[in-house]
């Protein structure tokens, strides 16, 4: 359970970093449904891909450190993934 944790909170890291820059980048945002969808999948990617280059995030989570990286790692990957997304969507619809 314990190894659940941090990959729960990039999880939901990932949701709210998605629809965080759904808000952000309009244009780009694919509704709140699948602006949280495609933040949880990049959320748990991010997380994981920084967690293996050795950046100190997928950490303890009881540990600060340990808990603010994976809260980072995952909202940025998953406003990343949204972003990236939204652009090749936009692109496609021309």
């Amino acid at each position: 359970m314990e190894n659940l944790v941090p990959l729960l909170i990039q999880l939901v890291s990932g949701a709210v970093g998605g629809n965080a820059a759904g808000s952000i980048l309009k244009k780009l945002s694919l509704g709140t449904l699948w602006n949280s969808v495609l933040g949880i999948i990049g959320g748990g990617l991010g997380g994981q891909i920084l967690g293996m280059l050795g950046l100190g995030i997928g950490g303890n989570a009881t540990d600060l450190n340990g808990l603010i990286g994976n809260v980072i790692g995952g909202g940025v990957g998953g406003g990343a993934l949204m972003g990236i997304i939204g652009f090749v969507k936009k692109l496609i619809k021309k």
